[in-house]
């Protein structure tokens, strides 16, 4: 197997049938949907996001409100596990199917002021919060080539975000399944690979998130709080052969503070909300995370949170748009829930298919102007 400099699989890469397209890309039609930042704005080909906007009082423009939808390519590969992901209409699972009604909802989404999602090479727990993790979905064999239907179900989700004008926030890593690279090099290997795939791809509309919540228990320890801030310089100082690279952070839970060497490498800034009580608790965070160092101001996005307050005018999105910071939604079906909830339990229904979801959409679409 043929290697470059920095050790990524291109050979095995390259010559694989479903990933032909997005590479061809490259050297095609321009891509449609460029992502920059300003200070702690965002930019979608050179103008600030809900450009102009206020509401109540406060600047919407420049954030990103986003969706945690990390299941998108998601797929089982564990025969003893794969059951428990059955479609309710017709007792089979079918991650093509999976794929093809992501890619439908999108635009419902983005007519309703959504710009931003979250989406992850490795998922999230399909059921919405997990202790053991069993199944696997994984998008690289034991050897640590790519597997070509993963690859292929991003390639779609990409391509459709960068017609729409959204941005995809495109995880790398999950903890419930990083085990499944055994060492650091390991992982170093996947990260080139994913890296130079996005590159090649073309897509220009993308920020990478290293790994959801980097934490002390991570598996391969480099995807720990005190290292991870390695494989973003290293995906930062990756360029493409017309100088492009793709902006990159990485994400932290409650009980977890962003680190000053994350903040020094990163674009962007990513806390999740989840386990805060009080909305005032999550404000604490972001004023922390920002006196990391005041001097240099980048935008802090929560592309993580459970709680249903968003309709609520002192709830966790009212909080965070006052501070200047994006908020992003995360949806999960409790038990005895109806197939449509949840936007991360699978099978998902993509769609705004409950009172829940509408309420999040519609609140979105009423701060944002959508429509409008």
């Amino acid at each position: 197997m043929t290697l470059n400099e920095n050790g990524v699989v291109l050979a095995a890469l390259l010559l694989l049938p479903g990933l032909m397209t997005p590479l061809a890309a490259q050297g095609g039609a321009p891509r449609r949907t460029v992502v920059s930042i300003e200070g702690d704005d965002f930019l979608i080909n050179g103008r600030r996001t809900y450009e102009g906007r206020q509401w109540n009082g406060r600047r919407v423009e420049g954030l990103l409100f986003n969706n945690r939808v990390v299941q998108g390519t998601f797929d089982d590969l564990n025969p003893e596990t794969v059951s428990r992901w059955v479609y309710p209409d017709t007792g089979k699972w079918d991650p093509e199917r999976n794929n093809r009604e992501f890619l439908a909802a999108m635009p419902e989404w983005k007519r309703h002021g959504l710009l931003g999602f979250t989406v992850n090479f490795q998922g999230g727990s399909p059921e919405g919060y997990s202790k053991g993790q069993p199944w696997e979905n994984h998008p690289f064999d034991p050897d640590g080539s790519p597997r070509p239907a993963f690859f292929e179900r991003m390639r779609r989700i990409l391509d459709e975000a960068d017609r729409l004008g959204m941005v995809p926030i495109v995880g790398y890593f999950y903890f419930g399944q990083s085990p499944r690279f055994e060492t650091d090099e390991a992982v170093i290997r996947a990260t080139d690979t994913l890296t130079q795939w996005l590159l090649k791809g073309g897509w220009r509309n993308i920020l990478v998130e290293i790994n959801n919540e980097s934490n002390p228990g991570y598996r391969p320890p480099i995807l720990r709080p005190d290292r991870v801030h390695e494989l973003i310089a290293r995906v930062r100082d990756t360029r493409a052969p017309d100088g492009r690279r793709l902006l990159v952070g990485t994400s932290f839970p409650v009980k977890v503070m962003p680190t000053v060497a994350v903040h020094k490498v990163s674009d962007f800034m990513l806390l999740h909300g989840n386990a805060f009580k009080a909305p005032g608790l999550l404000i604490d965070k972001i004023r922390f995370t920002r006196a990391l160092d005041p001097a240099r101001v980048i935008p802090v996005v929560i592309n993580e949170d459970d709680n249903n307050d968003f309709d609520e005018p002192d709830g966790r999105l009212v909080r965070c748009l006052a501070e200047h910071v994006s908020w992003g939604w995360f949806d999960w079906r409790r038990k005895g829930e109806a197939f449509e909830e949840g936007y991360q339990s699978v099978p998902v229904n993509w769609g705004l298919s409950s009172d829940r979801k509408r309420r999040f959409h519609q609140r979105i679409a009423e701060i944002t102007g959508a429509g409008k």
